[in-house]
């Protein structure tokens, strides 16, 4: 068990299943040691997690959608690496795009829910450079939106 792996088990997080593609897109690409993961939405077992932050939802549960991307982003990570995360040299860089109505300005607030899961789990090589930004509408409805690129070995 990687270093990753044992960190999730202490958190209490098991990945999932990576997410398969709804589009015409892959789910992640890797170009030399860099991994560029498409945008995994806010998800859990029980189904999409819906609305628009600052309106349907508030900050707290926007960064637990948030948290939830990032879930799905160690998964499609893991299955980049041939399910060895071990590999897993940094967090590069998070774009985060926050489901919420024209005057909501904590998007930085819900996407450290996700930046705040990674560097849990991947300590110092968590710490990213990112984007958070709104948008009027995500797809299905969903509340978060996070891509991601990551560095490995």
């Amino acid at each position: 068990m990687s270093t990753i792996e044992t960190r999730l088990a202490e958190l209490g997080v098991t990945l999932p299943d990576a997410p398969a593609p709804a589009a015409n897109y892959v789910p992640f690409v890797v170009v030399g040691n860099l991994v560029h993961i498409s945008g995994q939405i806010s998800q859990t077992s029980a189904g999409l997690i819906k609305g628009k932050v600052g309106a349907d939802l508030d900050v707290a549960a926007g960064a637990e959608a948030a948290k939830t991307c990032a879930i799905s982003l160690l998964a499609q990570l893991k299955k980049a690496c041939g399910g060895d995360l071990s590999r897993v040299v940094r967090a590069v860089k998070l774009v985060g795009f926050v489901n919420s109505p024209a005057d909501f300005t904590d998007q930085p607030k819900v996407i450290n829910g996700a930046s705040d899961f990674l560097v849990a789990v991947l300590g110092d090589a968590g710490r990213h450079a990112r984007s958070a930004v709104s948008a009027v509408s995500l797809p299905l409805g969903v509340a978060v939106e996070i891509e991601a690129i990551f560095e490995i070995k």
